[in-house]
């Protein structure tokens, strides 16, 4: 079958079963996360093979989806805000290190891996996902709720350490000096001062310059400028999560009221297809021999970012249900795990057996449980709803 035929056909067979999967998960209330996430462990090795062209478009769409998720959540906030709340959140962050970080860098040692192997499952279980947590945010209408800036707060201080991560592991994965490591991250951390303090102080001029009343030519500027400012970060090694972020915020008023709904429909396409490329890049046999251990890690990993979550939240001065939804949400690991997996699984094979089903299984786990979270901490308000009623009927004098 020629090239591109194949092309088409498989994309849009892809997109046909998603459709299906969204819609039977929103006819039961749930996430299509999950669902989405098993078509994307079809698909690939050990699975249904694909044309290499379908699985380029998986992998970029993917990438691209990542940059719109958090473009998009950026926009509902204020970059003035959002410093403040950055400010308040920093020991939060340091409890999201250490509880998180701790787990992974034990199985590690406990392996007898060297230090570039402990510090890479350090960083396995550290990382929660941005693009799956802020499609959560989204779906779970969720973005409104008082606990939503410690939850956006502890993810982009995540992504703001990856700056420091990223390159000391791509350097000593790689071989290369600590001198190396440490260049690297100077370069990295300096690309990320200065374009969160182009955001902070001259956000108003980017927002006078990409701003249009033509829709086209909006959608075109503001599209453009984030995946201009991704792909930097991602050249100087900084997320290009945060990249799309800083974006997003430089963004206020009726220009980012209006580039929500041009974007809304193009992020939701390419965030389904980000979910599909999770499953996608595991091989179910390779799953398997691992999977017990990767269980067991992701059950200790998800309480310990719990307790992180609900840390944060408290210190927003959020009640126990908020805390336990922010720390639900926060559960979830995904596309930095995977970076990290692609940088040392080739020279550390045992990493990339236990990380795989590891991401897997949190990235099936986190969204259920988020929405789980919701619903037991709606049902006693509900419940107060219900009898304040009762009461003030059992109050009334009886009539006739």
């Amino acid at each position: 079958m020629h090239g591109s035929v194949a092309l088409l056909i498989q994309i849009g067979l892809l997109l046909v079963v998603l459709t299906v999967l969204g819609a039977l998960a929103r006819k039961v209330s749930l996430s299509p996360i999950p669902l989405y996430l098993l078509a994307g462990l079809s698909l690939g090795e050990g699975a249904i093979p694909l044309e290499p062209s379908a699985s380029e478009f998986i992998e970029t769409g993917a990438l691209v989806g990542v940059v719109l998720l958090l473009l998009t959540l950026g926009l509902e906030f204020s970059v003035t805000e959002f410093a403040a709340s950055m400010r308040k959140h920093l020991p939060s962050a340091w409890v999201d290190l250490a509880l998180n970080a701790t787990p992974g860098a034990l199985v590690g040692w406990f392996l007898g891996l060297d230090f570039v192997g402990i510090l890479a499952m350090a960083g396995v279980t550290y990382i929660s996902s941005s693009g799956v947590v802020s499609r959560l945010l989204t779906d779970l209408r969720r973005l409104g709720n008082r606990e939503t800036p410690a939850v956006l707060s502890v993810l982009v201080l995540e992504d703001f350490a990856m700056a420091v991560y990223l390159p000391l592991l791509a350097v000593l994965a790689a071989g290369g000096t600590w001198v190396n490591a440490v260049v690297g991250i100077a370069i990295a951390i300096l690309a990320l001062a200065v374009t969160f303090l182009a955001s902070y102080k001259w956000g108003h001029v980017v927002e006078r310059l990409v701003s249009h009343p033509d829709s086209e030519l909006l959608l075109l500027r503001v599209l453009g400028l984030a995946l201009l400012v991704a792909g930097l970060a991602e050249f100087v090694h900084v997320s290009a999560a945060v990249g799309a972020f800083l974006v997003g915020l430089t963004l206020s008023g009726e220009t980012a009221v209006r580039v929500r709904e041009l974007l809304s429909p193009l992020r939701d396409l390419f965030a389904a297809i980000f979910f599909v490329s999770i499953g996608f890049m595991v091989d179910p046999a390779v799953m398997i021999p691992m999977l017990p251990l990767a269980v067991v890690l992701a059950v200790v990993t998800a309480a310990t970012k719990v307790v992180s979550g609900m840390y944060a939240a408290k210190r927003e001065g959020v009640a126990r249900p908020g805390q336990l939804r922010a720390g639900t949400a926060l559960i979830v690991r995904g596309e930095f795990s995977l970076v990290i997996i692609a940088l040392v699984g080739e020279s550390i094979p045992v990493i990339e057996a236990i990380a795989m089903p590891y991401v897997f299984v949190l990235a099936f786990v986190g969204p259920v449980a988020t929405l789980l979270s919701g619903r037991v901490t709606a049902r006693p308000r509900l419940q107060r709803r219900v009898s304040r009623p009762a009461r003030a009927r059992r109050s009334e004098p009886p009539s006739g």
